[in-house]
C-alpha cells in the first residue's frame, strides 16, 4: 500500500484523489440522508430538543380566576439566541384542508358586521324603544369571505393616521357632509382628514381636555387618570388626543346613522368599538374605568328610571369621575331643565357628588361627578331605590346580560383602592386581584414570563412591526402580553372570553383596556380594523365548542390585508390553523412547534 501512495505521489496525480476525496463524502451524505427524514411539513426535524405539546385534559368548568391562564400549557421557551438566528420555518403541508371559498354577496359585503347586519332579526323586532335594533342578533356561521372595497389600500401609519386616512378605505361621505361646521371630518382629495373639533370642542380637542383638568385639578391624565371610556365619541378625536397624554381611551357608539364614525375612528388607529346601552350590560367589567366622558353624546341618562347611569356606575371605579357636557348643563330652556333635575334626582340616589361645574370661553358647559368610595352613603339614604345588588347579580358576566335595577356595592378589602399611578400600575399588584395567598406570585411570573416571549420570540417572528398599531389579543388571562409590548407604538384590546377565568377588572386595573367576548360568534367591529390578532393556546380545544373554521372566517373579517395572526398553541392546532390559512392563501410561518406566524394576503375568491 504504501509503494502505491508513493507513485501517486511521484506521478502527480492530485486530481484524481481530490475526485475520489470528494466521491467518497458526497456517498456518506446520502448514506446519511437517507437514515434521517426531514419534512417541510414537520418542523421537528430542525429541532429534536423540543418536546411535543401532551394534550391537556379538558375541565368541565373554568377554574377560578387566581390561576393565571394557559399557565398549564405553557412550554419552557427555548433558550434565548442571537439575533438573527431564530429559525422560523416557511413550510407547512396544505394537503388537511380545502373549501371552495365564495365571496360574500350584497352592496353592503365589504363593511358588513355579521350580528349587527342581520336585517332578518332586525325588521321582527316588536320594539326599538331602548334601542334593539342596535343591538346583537347573531345570524348562523357565514362561510364566506367579505370583498374588499374598491381601491383599497395599505392603511396610512400610525402618528400619521390620526389625521388622515385613504378615502377609499372608508368610502363614506354622509358624515363629512353631516358634521362639516363642527371639524369632525373633511374630506381632502383621496384623504379623509381629521381637523381635530367636536360637537363640544369647538376650539379643538386639547383645549377641551386642558379645560377639564384645570376645572377640575385632581384629574391628572396619564397619571391618576389613565383607562377612559368615551360614550357616543363620533370618530374618537378625544381618545386620539388623549394618547399623548398617555391615556387610553375606549371609544363607543352604536352603528347608526352616524355613518361609519367607529371605522373612522379604527381606520385613524384610535382604541374603539360598536357598542349601546340599550337593554343590556355593556360588554366591560365592573369597577373598570378611571373616567367616563360624555359630550352631546345623545344618551337619555335618566331613562327607565336611571338604569343608564346605574350601568355607568357599575363601570366606574370606586372615586371614579364622570364628565358630563350637553346642553342640559348650561342651557336654561324647559327641555334641558327637565332632563337637568332628573340627572340631579338620579345621581342623589346613586351618591353621586357633583365636584364641579363650569364654562369654558365658548359658553360650552361641563359638569364633573365622583362616584363615592364607601357603601356608606347607601346606608344613610333615607329610601333603599335604588337597591343595592344581590351577590347573583354581581357574580354574572356582562354578556347578554340585562341592564340592572341595582347599584352594585363598593368593593372591600382593598379592592375599592385606586391602582398606583401610570405607569407603575402595569406592574404593581392589581388591586382587584384575589386574595388567595399565590395570586401575587402568579400575576408576578406571568408578567416575567410575557416580557421574556414577546422579547426572545416575538421580536424575532417575521412580523413587520412598525405596520402594527392596531392588535386584538383573543384570549387575554392578565393582560401579559399587551403589558410587553407597551413600549411600541401600538394599543392592545384584551379579549377575556366569556367560559375563561374573568380577569377583565386586573387588565383595567393595569391600565389597559378589553372586553367580554364569545368567540362562537362574531365581533362588534368593522372589518380590516386590525392589524394583528394573537391567542396563546387558544385554539387547542376550540372545537368542543365550536366550528374553528368559522372563527377563521371572523378572523380573516376583522383583519387587515397583509395584517398577521400570532399564535401560540399545541402541534395539533396548529396543523388544523395552518391549513385552513393556507387555503385562504395566507402565508404561513412556523417556529419550535408551538408559534405559527401567518399573513393575509390581498386575495379574494372571484365574484
Amino acid at each position: 500500500m504504501s509503494n502505491l501512495v508513493e507513485s501517486f505521489i511521484k506521478e502527480r496525480k492530485y486530481p484524481f484523489i481530490f475526485t475520489f476525496s470528494a466521491l467518497l463524502i458526497w456517498f456518506m451524505i446520502l448514506l446519511y440522508a437517507n437514515t434521517t427524514t426531514f419534512t417541510t411539513s414537520d418542523p421537528k426535524a430542525f429541532y429534536p430538543d423540543v418536546k411535543v405539546q401532551q394534550p391537556l385534559v379538558q375541565h368541565q368548568h373554568a377554574p377560578p380566576p387566581p390561576l393565571v391562564q394557559d399557565s398549564k400549557d405553557r412550554q419552557e421557551l427555548p433558550p434565548k439566541r442571537h439575533e438573527g438566528l431564530l429559525h422560523w420555518e416557511k413550510a407547512f403541508d396544505t394537503n388537511n384542508f380545502s373549501v371552495d371559498w365564495k365571496r360574500c354577496k350584497g352592496v353592503l359585503a365589504a363593511d358588513y358586521i355579521p350580528c349587527l347586519d342581520n336585517m332578518k332579526v332586525i325588521k321582527a323586532l316588536r320594539t326599538r324603544r331602548h334601542m334593539e335594533h342596535r343591538e346583537r342578533h347573531c345570524p348562523n356561521s357565514i362561510r364566506c369571505l367579505l370583498p374588499l372595497p374598491k381601491g383599497y389600500k395599505v392603511p396610512v401609519a400610525w402618528p400619521k393616521s390620526r389625521d388622515m386616512i385613504w378615502y377609499d378605505n372608508v368610502p363614506h361621505p354622509k358624515l363629512v357632509e353631516y358634521k362639516k361646521e363642527q371639524n369632525w371630518v373633511v374630506k381632502s382629495g383621496e384623504y379623509l382628514v381629521f381637523p381635530g373639533g367636536g360637537t363640544q370642542f369647538k376650539d379643538g380637542v386639547n383645549h377641551y381636555t386642558d379645560f377639564i383638568q384645570k376645572t377640575l385639578p385632581t384629574i391628572q391624565w396619564g397619571k391618576n387618570i389613565r383607562v377612559v371610556l368615551d360614550a357616543g365619541c363620533g370618530v374618537a378625536s378625544f381618545g386620539g388626543y388623549l394618547l399623548d397624554k398617555n391615556v387610553i381611551t375606549m371609544s363607543f357608539a352604536p352603528k347608526d346613522e352616524h355613518e361609519a364614525q367607529i371605522q373612522f375612528a379604527l381606520e385613524r388607529g384610535i382604541p374603539a368599538t360598536l357598542s349601546v346601552i340599550g337593554t343590556q350590560k355593556l360588554t366591560f367589567p365592573d369597577n373598570g374605568f378611571d373616567l367616563i366622558h360624555c359630550a352631546r353624546c345623545r344618551v337619555h341618562w335618566d331613562a327607565d328610571g336611571g338604569k343608564p347611569l346605574y350601568e355607568l356606575n357599575r363601570i366606574l371605579r370606586p372615586g371614579g369621575f364622570f364628565a358630563w357636557s350637553a346642553t342640559p348643563v348650561y342651557r336654561d330652556d324647559e327641555r334641558d331643565q327637565k332632563v337637568w333635575n332628573a340627572m340631579v334626582r338620579v345621581t342623589t340616589e346613586m351618591c353621586w357628588t357633583v365636584v364641579a361645574k363650569t364654562f369654558d370661553s365658548s359658553g360650552i358647559g361641563l359638569v364633573i361627578y365622583q362616584k363615592p368610595t364607601s357603601s356608606s352613603c347607601y346606608e344613610k339614604r333615607k329610601k333603599n331605590n335604588p337597591p343595592i345588588c344581590k351577590s347573583s347579580d354581581i357574580k354574572q358576566i356582562s354578556w347578554y346580560t340585562k341592564l340592572s335595577s341595582c347599584l352594585i356595592p363598593i368593593p372591600v378589602n382593598g379592592a375599592e383602592k385606586w391602582p398606583a399611578s401610570w405607569p407603575n400600575r402595569l406592574t404593581s399588584l392589581p388591586p382587584s386581584l384575589s386574595s388567595e395567598s399565590d395570586a401575587s406570585d402568579l400575576f408576578d411570573k406571568d408578567t416575567k414570563h410575557w416580557s421574556r416571549i414577546v422579547s426572545d420570540i416575538y421580536m424575532e417572528a417575521p412580523i413587520n412591526w412598525s405596520s402594527v398599531r392596531n392588535v386584538m389579543d383573543m384570549n387575554a388571562g392578565y393582560g401579559g402580553f399587551a403589558a410587553a409590548l407597551i413600549d411600541l407604538p401600538i394599543w392592545v384590546m384584551n379579549i377575556v372570553p366569556v367560559n375563561r377565568p374573568d380577569t377583565l377588572t386586573v387588565i383595567f386595573d393595569r391600565g389597559l383596556i378589553g372586553l367580554y367576548h364569545d368567540w362562537c360568534e362574531s365581533l362588534n367591529t368593522y372589518p380590516r380594523t386590525y392589524d394583528l390578532l394573537h391567542s396563546s393556546f387558544f385554539f387547542k380545544n376550540f372545537n368542543q365548542r365550536c366550528d374553528i373554521v368559522d372563527v377563521v372566517v371572523e378572523i380573516d373579517r376583522i383583519l387587515r390585508p397583509d395584517g398577521y395572526v400570532l399564535v401560540q398553541d399545541s402541534m395539533e392546532a396548529i396543523r388544523k390553523l395552518g391549513s385552513i390559512l393556507h387555503s385562504l392563501h395566507w402565508s404561513v410561518t412556523l417556529y419550535q412547534n408551538q408559534f405559527l406566524v401567518g399573513r393575509k394576503s390581498f386575495w379574494r375568491p372571484k365574484p
